[in-house]
């Protein structure tokens, strides 16, 4: 049975594995978003990768040197040795958003536990730590003076890691 798995691919090399796994008749995933570029004299929108250096392809274990030997394809992304297997419901969800035309672009990745600054809003440059609750993003602002703390609810595009 066939599972989707991580490419780790070359620098830059994203859309060439792509176009390689597509010769070869491997089912694959390449995310893209549109992002404005600049130039003195232009302006450019480029289609650049949702995952820079990451190409998602799916196949049977056994089909797997289909995929690994694809000029750029450098390994599977895993863990102790063993290839991570991505679930259907993760793949399908980044299809939907890209089907649905919903403004999709990178974000650095968030861990609950982080520690984050807020970039904007009346709490601009304020530190804390990243949490949830419930389906909402909170950051834990502590006054350790005091050994308390509060949490506010913001937006998680307002934040970067610290």
């Amino acid at each position: 049975m066939p599972n989707w798995y991580v490419a780790y691919t070359s620098a830059n090399h994203e859309k060439r594995v792509s176009e390689q796994l597509q010769r070869r008749s491997v089912e694959h995933f390449l995310p893209v978003y549109e992002s404005m570029r600049k130039w003195k004299d232009r302006r450019v929108k480029l289609q650049m990768p949702l995952f820079p250096g990451y190409v998602f392809v799916r196949f049977a274990w056994r089909d797997r040197l289909t995929a690994l030997q694809v000029p750029g394809v450098a390994r599977l992304v895993g863990f102790n040795g063993q290839p991570a297997i991505l679930a259907d419901a993760e793949i399908d969800g980044l299809r939907t958003s890209i089907a649905a035309e919903l403004r999709i672009e990178p974000h650095p990745y968030l861990r609950v536990g982080r520690r984050v600054r807020i970039q904007r809003g009346a709490l601009q440059g304020t530190e804390g730590i990243l949490i949830r609750k419930k389906n909402s993003v909170r950051v834990v602002l502590s006054i350790d003076v005091i050994m308390r703390s509060v949490s506010v609810e913001v937006d998680a595009d307002d934040l970067e890691i610290v």
